[in-house]
């Protein structure tokens, strides 16, 4: 370690003493993500402010942190959070980012109580493909946009979205019988997204279907992007076409679904008003559209999928799990029923907890501002890193140990900070579809523990590849067999 990082780290380790015993996971090659880089402030503080300056590096020439940052992603979080405390600065993506990680710098971000941090930070990953969705708007008119979409996520609309959802989920698990050995990952991504154009555009499976959901894919893919240009067959290019093809097939069904108010949620945004009177422009659905299909099939994927690989690890949980499922009979559950599966409930939040669907979020200082005694300008990009939250000792006993009772009535360790636990985010961007998501997790497991048990191969480790969501590297093998 050079001298200066070392000063560093005592600084961070006096500020901080807890975080020089943060246990940190296995990582794949230890030698990128511990390489060392000199040590400089981001920028100096105003004299007589009594503030100190972030401490952090650049990295690697060009690239900076892009490549270990997505490589390791929770890993790398941790260490830096170890090695720098919880205000840090590095470069990735051309840019110098500050990183905040830990609840208490966690909290000043999003509270956002100065209102200095803005949506504009994710603008630099997805405004291209997610231009003015939900999760890219700013203060009054963000509070405008959400007041008339939670008119499409009322109690009455998610019963109904429960209520079609349903018959797809029984469909598609009950056809993995036919493929006893397969990868689950791509499984579910297929289920999650038939659903979501089944639910959210009343539209069935077909050439059409196809098309959309790879356009989807393509948009997701293309935020993280290296090569941020359209070169001919990479991801910046196909992330465009695929905002193309979105956009065309919304406008050309929106006078559609104007005409008549289905049960989807297509036509809910269509239709959806205020006391106010506020409803959106043709304009403002189709975006919001195309950034709720990607916010809810991903992280829906992503949390099935974790969730199914720490049963399939920890049988006992599973059978508990399924003993709950079976006693619900063999009707399709609504939202009454969902809710009652306790066990499943403790085991999603642990999923959760263990492997964050959005492990990083993107902000935009847009003024002077600090963080726990750091300074921080405006116009810095900001990266908020709620998975390592969910790693915290100082929040969570045994942190990277599965245990879904630290959820239970008695222990509830996701109450030891408000900003310990945040899977769907917080302060006023908050996930506005965390039940919807919530419904669909617990519907999906439930058919699967009714139709099927699953099991690993013998001592198989999931690896997580963070180049854009949390990916399983290798699809996660499981072996399905018939109940």
């Amino acid at each position: 370690m050079t001298s200066a990082v070392g000063k560093v780290t005592e600084a961070v380790r006096e500020r901080v003493p807890t975080l020089t015993s943060l246990p940190l996971p296995r990582v794949v090659d230890q030698r990128l993500l511990h390489q060392r880089w000199p040590v400089t402030e981001l920028a100096a503080p105003p004299p007589g402010s009594g503030l100190a300056p972030i401490l952090g590096d650049a990295g690697a020439p060009l690239l900076g942190h892009s490549l270990d940052s997505l490589r390791f992603g929770l890993e790398f979080q941790l260490n830096r959070y170890r090695d720098f405390g919880p205000v840090s600065w590095m470069g990735a993506f051309g840019k110098r980012i500050v990183g905040l990680t830990g609840p208490a710098a966690t909290q000043i971000a999003l509270v956002n109580k100065d209102k200095a941090f803005s949506q504009e930070g994710w603008k630099f990953f997805i405004e291209n493909f997610f231009h003015r969705g939900l999760m890219l708007l700013d203060f009054g008119e963000h509070h405008m946009h959400r007041r008339i979409m939670q008119e499409a996520f009322t109690r009455e609309r998610l019963i109904g979205y429960v209520g079609q959802m349903g018959p797809a989920l029984r469909e598609g698990v009950a056809g993995w019988a036919a493929r006893p050995d397969q990868r689950l990952y791509p499984s579910l991504k297929q289920l999650t997204l038939d659903v979501a154009t089944r639910v959210f555009m009343d539209m069935r499976s077909g050439d059409e279907a196809r098309q959309v959901n790879r356009a989807f894919v393509d948009c997701v893919r293309a935020g993280t992007a290296i090569v941020r240009y359209p070169v001919p067959g990479g991801r910046w290019a196909a992330g465009l076409h695929g905002r193309k093809v979105l956009e065309r097939y919304f406008a050309e069904n929106l006078p559609a679904k104007r005409r008549a108010d289905g049960a989807d949620l297509f036509s809910a945004l269509c239709h959806a008003t205020t006391e106010d009177g506020e409803r959106f422009t043709d304009e403002d659905v189709v975006n919001h559209m195309i950034f709720l299909m990607m916010a809810a099939h991903d992280t829906t994927t992503i949390t099935s999928t974790a969730a199914a690989y720490y049963l399939a690890k920890h049988p006992q949980w599973q059978e508990r799990a399924r003993e709950e499922s079976l006693a619900l009979g063999d009707e399709l559950p609504d939202t009454g029923a969902l809710e009652r599966l306790r066990t499943l409930d403790l085991v999603i939040k642990e999923a959760l907890r263990l492997v964050a669907p959005v492990p990083s979020m993107a902000r935009m200082t847009v003024k002077d501002t600090e963080v726990l005694g750091r300074y921080l300008p405006a116009g810095t990009m900001v990266g908020v890193a709620p998975a390592a939250n969910h790693y915290d000792p100082q929040c969570w006993t045994d942190p990277h140990t599965f245990d879904p009772e630290r959820f239970n009535d008695e222990r509830r360790e996701d109450k030891s900070h408000r900003y310990a636990w945040m899977p769907f985010g917080g302060g006023a961007h908050k996930c506005i579809g965390l039940h919807f998501g919530t419904y669909e997790v617990k519907a999906l497991l439930h058919e699967m523990l009714r139709a099927h048990r699953w099991s690993l191969p013998a001592g198989y480790r999931i690896k997580w590849d963070y180049v854009s969501l949390p990916v399983p590297v290798d699809g996660l093998p499981v072996r399905l067999t018939p109940r």
